[in-house]
Parts: structure tokens; sequence; C-alpha cells
């Protein structure tokens, strides 16, 4: 019976991942080219502060706010709510949740797929 139950929990995952569809995702390749071309893009990365000073680093210009005090601080990205968020985590975990709950209170969130892992990947 757990393993049933557990199978659905991951079906719907998987089948609410796919229907964010290319709305609510953006590859590295776009994040990329935004971020030179685009000055209103806003980046949120939802990783731990010790996170953004690993290996992976951080992007210039982050807003960082851990995907687990996000429902807590989301008053701090009011100024932004009219103007696309870039969320990015490590793999694209935590920044799907994070995406998927920004959405749901209004915000023009996408998800960065493949997270900094990534992103460090194709832009050493």
């Amino acid at each position: 019976m757990k393993i049933l139950l557990l199978n659905i929990l991951l079906l719907i995952m998987y089948i609410s991942g796919y229907a964010q569809g290319n709305d609510s995702t953006m590859n590295v390749s776009e994040l990329k080219q935004r971020m030179s071309s685009d000055t209103t893009l806003i980046i949120l990365d939802v990783r731990t502060p010790e996170e953004l000073v690993g290996p992976l680093g951080k992007l210039n210009g982050v807003i960082n706010i851990p995907v687990q005090e996000l429902e807590n601080r989301l008053d701090e990205l009011k100024p932004y709510k009219e103007k696309e968020i870039a969320v990015i985590c490590r793999t694209g975990n935590r920044s799907h949740y994070a995406t998927v709950f920004l959405k749901q209170h209004g915000y023009k969130a996408k998800n960065v797929l493949g997270g900094m892992t990534e992103y460090r990947k194709e832009f050493k």
C-alpha cells in the first residue's frame, strides 16, 4: 500500500512538472541570454546562504530566499510582483516548488531547469 501511494505521489509530481510547460520554465541558455539583455529580470536563488559560497557559487545580483523560508518572506518580493522572476537552486527541484508557490500567489515565476549545476556545466 505504501508503495502504491508513493507511486501515485511521484506520478502527480511528474505530471505537475509537465503541466508547468514552457510558460513556467527556462533553460540555462535562456537565463544567460536574458541576464545580458533584460534589465527587468529578477533572479531568485532559493538555496541556503551556505550554498551560495560553495563550489557552484552564485549569480550576480540574485535575491536569496531559501525555499524553506519563502512563505514567511514572500513580502520581500512584493516590489517585483509585476516582473518576471527566474527561480534557481542547485538542480531545479527546490526551484520547481518555489515557482509553483510563487505562481499560486500571482507572481510571474519561471523555474531554471537544471539549476546552478547545469549553469556551471554550460558556462564554466
